[in-house]
């Protein structure tokens, strides 16, 4: 069990949304169960439709088994996990509606608490000022903001200020789950305590670096909202952003959570402000037709929703650049779709080739050594080496090889994105949360790209569904003399 045993009233708005019951519900059963909250901590859920607690908890426990992977159910810890749960019907815009709340609140009104807005950003400052119309703000709660945060730097502004009228900027967590996973939290630890790669990490050695971001599923169930966002804003604007900051990123002086997103921020008002020239030959906007994900045929992105006019990309590629003077002249290639050929998730440092070889091996490159650093499926770290081939011949010849990174975990399950996260909030650490000047710089970078695509400078291309997206992203890298990392 765990050291710390907070008492905290979890409360999740949009408590049967699918998020919640795929990523919440599982990250709080384990954080429950280990120790991290009491037995008096409760995790209410706000929802639309009225309900009895008998009624909640069954359909928790049915999702739950949809959710949590076989090993990982234990039934006592099921009954424990069920005993927290609440559940209160509200109506987000209607403040009368939460007194529900108010009265389950008051029962411990010096207890903890924390508001989880698992809805669309345009209920977030709704539900912030009817909270405050109910005396439920206080300077003893956090409250986590899902993204997407706006479409744009103005409507970001917009729904920040509104919840900034009733919380300060420590009480909020804007939450990004890339950042919970392991292996990205691990880059800060490789980059920062491994003496050999720190005199390694700058434009002297490193050659280009991508950002890969693949998926096989399509839009299902989900097109009305990500017809009005597309890739762009639902994943590069944040989640590939957020890698680039970590990959690129100064040392901070400490881990403390503001000196770590004041580095971040540096990275993203250093990248370089692109104009429609750069925009034209720089980026490359998609959309998926027809085609076949695992030997199974699937329907274009607007054929599945019978739709014949749409002009949301669902794949993007670009090229930026980072002006200062560690990464000058070093290229980040992004690219981020979905109906790929197959579910990727990883980073590539590619390191500059020796200045001259000296080994026989058929006038090839044998000397570009990358640092793969994947997410997803799998989590793992590689670092890809020359090394001799065995044998007697008179000219040494080499091949590649690969040295595998990854540390051991203790116990026999790995903790979930959410799950950390989740318990940063509880532990109110912001570290890993996007901090309100990172939101706005990102959106004052990506803005200009996307009012240009809205004036159509970047003609809409399109990949068949099961493919790695439009020949227009592999040239737009092979213009460099460079080739998209494909294993």
């Amino acid at each position: 069990m765990s050291e710390q045993n907070n008492v905290i009233d979890i409360v999740i708005f949009g408590g049967h949304g699918d998020l919640a019951f795929r990523k919440l519900m599982p990250a709080l059963y384990h954080i429950a169960n280990e120790g991290f909250i009491s037995g008096e901590s409760r995790i209410i859920s706000m929802t639309r439709r009225a309900m009895s607690r008998d009624e909640h908890i069954a359909l928790v426990r049915q999702k739950m088994d949809e959710f949590l992977p076989a090993e990982e159910f234990d039934a006592q810890k099921m009954e424990y996990f069920c005993e927290r749960l609440e559940v209160l019907t509200v109506d987000l815009p209607d403040s009368a509606t939460y007194a529900g709340l108010q009265e389950m609140l008051s029962e411990a009104p010096g207890r903890e608490r924390l508001y989880y807005l698992s809805t669309a950003p345009d209920f977030f400052g709704v539900i912030c000022r009817n909270l405050s119309a109910n005396a439920l703000v206080s300077e003893a709660l956090r409250v986590v903001l899902e993204k997407p945060i706006g479409r744009d730097l103005h409507s970001a502004r917009a729904i920040n200020d509104e919840v900034l009228r009733y919380f300060e900027e420590k009480q909020i967590y804007r939450i990004d789950h890339y950042l919970g996973k392991e292996t990205v939290q691990n880059i800060m630890a490789l980059r920062f305590s491994n003496r050999f790669f720190m005199p390694l990490w700058d434009a002297s050695n490193i050659d280009h670096v991508q950002i890969t971001v693949s998926e096989e599923v399509g839009v299902e169930g989900r097109w009305g909202y990500y017809d009005d966002y597309g890739a762009l804003r639902d994943m590069i604007q944040n989640h590939l952003m957020q890698l680039v900051c970590l990959v690129a990123m100064e040392p901070p002086c400490s881990l403390e959570a503001n000196a770590v997103r004041d580095e971040k921020v540096k990275v993203l008002r250093s990248l370089r402000q692109m104009n429609v020239t750069d925009i034209e030959t720089k980026t490359v906007r998609a959309q998926y037709t027809a085609g076949s994900i695992g030997g199974k045929a699937v329907p274009g992105y607007r054929e599945g929703e019978g739709v014949s006019e749409s002009n949301t990309e669902t794949f993007a590629a670009m090229r930026i650049d980072i002006d200062n003077w560690r990464w000058n002249g070093v290229p980040f290639y992004l690219r981020s779709g979905k109906r790929m050929s197959k579910r990727n998730s990883e980073i590539v440092i590619a390191f500059k080739n020796v200045p001259y070889s000296i080994f026989a091996n058929k006038g090839r490159c044998i000397s570009q050594n990358k640092l793969v650093i994947s997410l997803q499926p799998k989590e793992s770290i590689t670092l890809k080496l020359m090394n001799k081939i065995p044998g007697l011949t008179e000219q040494m010849r080499l091949q590649p090889v690969e040295l595998e990174l990854n540390a051991p975990i203790d116990g026999a399950r790995k903790p979930l994105a959410y799950e950390r996260l989740m318990l940063d909030v509880i532990r109110s650490n912001p570290t890993h949360f996007m901090r309100l000047d990172e939101v706005e710089a990102a959106w004052k970078w990506a803005d200009v790209i996307l009012e240009a695509w809205a004036e159509n400078v970047v003609p809409m291309k399109s990949y068949s569904a099961g493919t790695d997206g439009p020949s227009a992203s592999i040239a737009m890298i092979e213009r460099d003399g460079r080739s998209w990392h494909e294993e």
